[in-house]
């Protein structure tokens, strides 16, 4: 069945874009220096924060993808998407390392603990990431809207309108005008993730209906036979020994007013995202369901599902609210990668290697147009190459063996620059060779050989920083008396201010200082925002397992 927009859904993507640009022109007016641009004076709030943690880790391919995988293997198909559900919990103990850093970028964290030459190694890798990552990203989307609108516009036509407009806004009001604009396009991503499912429901009969219809195998929460617990526990090391490296998060996390809403916008925006994952699953059954009830013909490609369900289920102006809303999955994060890369490229290239001593202003308007160029670059990439799934493979796990070094550099005093510099090379050299010799190409990712390559990565940053000389007390002292200092925005006067309170020490900075002897009451005393925040969490990961096996039994 084609579906072709109506004048209906054009007025709805309009408003949206229309929107978007007014939300963001409307935020850009505080932004007057680099640290409102790059950082927005780390001075938002935690709705703020959730929002940038939701908006920019959830992208459009991915409800898509999920739906496609529940569809085909059915609803044990979820672990796909929430192969971080687990590590979730360990987000608000590391979100507030992001705000003791005091630092723009994680390129600059790499320069103050390992010296120059590695902060320009972490700084190759983040471009790359971010080109990458923002082409496949730009693409994926384009590709999708274009299907579902029954190519009324082609994937690049999408492609550029997103860019042109998130670049608007993001231009003028850089990580302000990201922020606000997140918070908004964080409500249309929910709206995705649920749109589609009172209207399934409707069709299926209800989860009676799909109960009936339904073999029980595919209603099973056991996970697929190519996602055993071994690889379970590997993708939540993947996920949480990449988040610190990963090049946006300093500057999406770290930015809130103060460490407890940098700690409930990285968990509780990450958990929201986990609860969507739910309704991406839903749609997968529904999907599975009307096709067996009507005794239509299965999908040739299982990702089809998605679209199915568009075309299928969704009413005048709905399929223009689902475009927009699967824009703004893509927008936010897009918007984000702009602002992010153009603080890399001014802080670590351009302010170190060209020009040392200009005016605050000069930066601000070099960053903003390195943050275009590097977005285009990307745009370029993902216009004019077909696939960037393996160049998208690629970043997220290096950015798994580049976090090695910088747990090191958080937990390990003694860690040196030359042992970053090894954990990295040897990690990624071994998990590449293994690869090849197993697949005959570099790019597939096998839980095994990562967790090969894991080892050894962990065992070089080791072996390596004990062999050679340790990183000076000159250099070592100044970061770490960082990671032990908390401080919040001061809204009266407009600044940070130091911030002494018991209770607040990181368990993840004191790994091996922890003072268990003392007694589980002293270490208790010692970490008890840690810990206290973990175990809640952790309640919630229980607490959303049981809802997604629960609403199955809904009549």
């Amino acid at each position: 069945m084609e579906t072709s927009l109506q004048a209906i859904d054009w007025a709805v993507i309009a408003v949206y874009f229309a929107m978007m640009v007014a939300v963001g022109l409307y935020a850009a007016r505080r932004v007057r220096q680099t640290s409102d641009y790059f950082l927005g004076n780390r001075s938002f709030n935690v709705w703020l924060v959730i929002g940038q943690a939701l908006g920019v880790g959830t992208h459009a391919e991915m409800p898509v993808s999920l739906a496609g995988k529940v569809y085909q293997s059915g609803y044990a198909g979820i672990w796909y998407q929430w192969k971080n559900l687990f590590i979730t919990p360990f987000y608000w103990i590391l979100a507030p390392l992001f705000r003791r850093f005091r630092r723009t970028t994680t390129g600059e964290v790499y320069e103050d603990r390992y010296g120059d030459w590695m902060g320009a190694v972490y700084t190759a890798f983040a471009l790359a990431y971010f080109t990458f990552n923002m082409g496949a990203m730009l693409k994926g989307a384009g590709k999708l809207v274009s299907v579902a609108s029954g190519e009324a516009v082609s994937a690049n036509a999408v492609v550029l309108a997103m860019t042109a407009t998130f670049l608007l806004y993001s231009f003028v009001g850089g990580l302000v005008s990201a922020a606000y604009t997140d918070f908004v396009q964080s409500l249309f991503i929910i709206a995705l993730s649920f749109l589609l499912i009172p209207m399934g429901l409707r069709e299926t009969g209800g989860f009676t209906g799909i109960r009936e219809t339904l073999d029980p195998g595919m209603l099973s929460m056991v996970t697929p036979g190519d996602v055993g617990v071994f690889t379970i526990v590997m993708l939540t090391l993947n996920g949480l020994i990449g988040i610190v490296a990963q090049p946006h998060i300093l500057a999406s996390v770290g930015t809130g007013k103060d460490e407890r809403s940098c700690r409930i916008g990285m968990a509780y925006g990450n958990f929201i995202k986990r609860f969507c994952t739910i309704g991406w699953a839903l749609v997968g059954i529904v999907v599975a369901t009307l096709l067996i009830q009507r005794g239509e013909v299965a999908f040739a490609d299982p990702e089809d599902a998605f679209g199915y369900a568009t075309r299928e289920l969704l009413f005048p102006g709905g399929l223009g609210l689902m475009i927009a809303c699967v824009l703004a999955a893509n927008m936010s994060t897009g918007s984000a990668f702009m602002v992010d890369s153009a603080a890399l490229f001014t802080q670590n290239l351009y302010r170190r290697y060209f020009r040392k001593d200009e005016t605050d202003r000069h930066y601000l308007w070099s960053g903003r147009f390195a943050g275009v160029a590097i977005t285009l670059l990307g745009v370029c990439f993902g216009l004019f190459v077909g696939s960037v799934l393996q160049a998208f493979l690629f970043t997220e796990t290096l950015a798994a063996f580049m976090g090695i070094s910088m747990f090191g550099a958080i937990s390990w005093r003694r860690s040196n620059r030359w042992g970053a510099l090894a954990s990295l090379l040897t990690s990624a050299g071994v998990f590449f060779w293994l690869t090849y010799r197993q697949y005959g190409v570099l790019l597939q990712w096998e839980a095994l050989n990562f967790g090969i390559s894991l080892v050894v990565g962990f065992l070089a940053l080791a072996a390596i920083s004990l062999l050679t000389p340790p990183e000076s007390k000159q250099r070592l002292d100044p970061f770490y008396e960082r990671l032990n200092r908390r401080s919040r925005w001061d809204a009266s006067s407009g600044t940070e201010v130091e911030v002494s309170q018991p209770g607040h020490d990181l368990l993840f900075v004191h790994l091996f200082d922890l003072g268990l002897s003392r007694g589980l009451r002293s270490f208790y005393e010692r970490f008890r925002v840690d810990i206290n925040g973990l175990l809640v969490a952790a309640l919630v990961v229980v607490a959303l397992i049981a809802l997604a096996k629960g609403i199955l039994f809904l009549p």
